[in-house]
């Protein structure tokens, strides 16, 4: 019987349903809701391999007529579970204990499910609605946009034809913006034709499209450590095993990958090969070509994030255009460079394998928003939009260097150095607390930091956090760091 936070009565044995299921002692009068308590219970049940991986969990019903709690109770605490990577789900069967990214004892902790006012999808950090400085944050200031030629498009986009107004628009997307992507796509990287292009709402829709057409529960996908936070939980979502390959300073640990997929067999990667979010770093060519070979080697997906392609320089690497879309799947999306509000995303990929998600995406979905893409095709077409690049690359350059001389004048240090790009990931040993609860301390100062728990699948030996260029030498957030470390310069 665990006599900590409360008495928890351990599972008689995995797999039993609710019979010999864990009953949770609930302390009505303590601090912190039911979901603060019960998530904090099982989360110590499964770091402490009281609950094994692979178990299944009782039915929501199920759980909260032992417990005494309402099911909206379960919900939620579930949820939180779900995204802390702590638990899977499984479309039909239920809830399990998610298994873990390696059984070598010697790896760091699983992340802890301590009761936290942010974690990596606070609304927050998304909205763009909060009165916190967005220090954080994955978009730019408006302005940064070009907020004339985005408001014209929109404009522009709302005058459509009466007669399209009767259909739900074409599966695979408004036919204008295809037809401009493919051409553009093949000017500058690789040939691809208009039919190889799907259109989605944003990348993380086309990370789930991909996800339900080419895994399956138990599937082993191969991410980035640390790396786009919201991937790894949409992974564990679709109750895949996502394996952390470390990415640094240099790129991609490929004697790690090396070794991980022929142990593993993986059905796919996601790799964010330019301006990688949060480090900010690009793969060589030479570790594109054997990130390749590997992928041939072992048979699996690659998943190419190319989101940031636009911001980077030419000539950068490119998965998409090294294979001809045979085993790499190219996502990109028109958020960094015209306004992450329309949620516009895209999808190339070979002929053979576009059909099928097409017919996910509408079985999902049906359609995506023409209105939305009428308007991201009228701003990319733009003579002015390939100026507007430039002035925001130009932009992001100052501001990058500022924020990386404050961030140092405040005492972190950069966990790589940036090729480009809108972030800057940086940290300090001697700061106090791990980061979720240093970026908890620093919401309450009026600032949403990012911290390192978000990007990674374990927590991070040292403190550090995603800073956004556009905040970074913000005179706020380098006051608040400042105090941190005790005014330490």
């Amino acid at each position: 019987m665990d006599t900590t936070a409360m008495a928890v009565a351990e599972p008689a044995a995995a797999g039993n349903g609710s019979e010999g299921w864990p009953v949770l002692a609930i302390d009505r009068g303590r601090r912190g809701s039911l979901v603060d308590q019960i998530v904090a219970a099982i989360a110590d049940m499964v770091n402490r391999r009281a609950l094994c991986a692979g178990t299944k969990m009782p039915s929501v019903r199920q759980f909260a007529k032992v417990n005494g709690v309402s099911t909206f109770t379960v919900v939620e605490s579930y949820d939180r579970l779900l995204h802390l990577g702590l638990l899977s789900s499984r479309r039909g069967s239920g809830f399990f204990v998610a298994r873990t990214a390696g059984g070598d004892a010697r790896q760091a902790p699983l992340l802890p499910a301590s009761a936290s006012a942010v974690d990596a999808l606070t609304p927050d950090l998304y909205s763009g609605q909060s009165d916190a400085l967005p220090v954080g944050a994955g978009w730019l200031p408006p302005e940064w946009y070009g907020e004339s030629t985005l408001l014209d498009a929109v404009r522009h986009a709302m005058k459509i034809p009466a007669g399209r107004l009767r259909g739900y628009g074409h599966p695979l997307g408004f036919p204008s913006l295809r037809q401009h992507l493919a051409a553009t796509l093949s000017a500058d990287l690789f040939a691809v034709e208009p039919e190889q292009i799907l259109l989605t709402h944003g990348a993380t829709h086309a990370f789930d499209l991909v996800l339900r057409t080419l895994t399956r529960p138990g599937d082993v996908v191969f991410v980035e450590d640390p790396g786009y936070g919201n991937l790894h939980a949409l992974v564990r979502h679709h109750g895949c095993v996502p394996v952390g390959i470390p990415r640094g300073p240099h790129g991609l640990d490929m004697e790690i990958l090396a070794r991980e997929a022929q142990a593993r067999q993986p059905k796919l990667m996601f790799v964010n090969t330019v301006l990688q979010n949060p480090l900010g770093t690009s793969l060589t060519q030479a570790q594109t070509h054997r990130l390749l070979a590997l992928s041939e080697q072992f048979d699996f997906w690659l998943v190419e994030d190319d989101i940031y392609r636009e911001l980077a320089a030419r000539g950068e690497s490119s998965l998409a255009a090294m294979d001809g879309l045979r085993r790499v799947i190219r996502v990109g999306s028109f958020s960094k460079t015209v306004s992450p509000v329309l949620r516009v995303g895209s999808i190339c990929a070979s002929s053979s394998l576009v059909p099928e998600l097409g017919r996910v995406k509408m079985v999902t979905g049906l359609t995506t928003s023409e209105i939305n893409e009428r308007a991201v095709y009228d701003a990319v077409s733009n003579r002015a939009y390939r100026r507007q690049v430039e002035r925001l690359v130009h932009q992001l350059d100052g501001a990058r260097e500022r924020a990386l001389e404050a961030l140092a004048g405040a005492g972190l240090s950069p966990l790589a150095q940036p090729r480009g790009g809108m972030f800057v990931s940086a940290g300090a040993a001697d700061l106090p607390g791990d980061g979720r609860a240093i970026a908890e301390r620093a919401l309450r100062a009026g600032l949403l930091l990012s911290p390192g728990e978000f990007f990674s699948l374990r927590a991070p030996a040292a403190p550090w956090f995603r800073f956004n260029v556009a905040y970074a030498a913000e005179p706020s957030l380098l006051g608040f760091l400042r105090a941190l470390r005790g005014g330490r310069p």
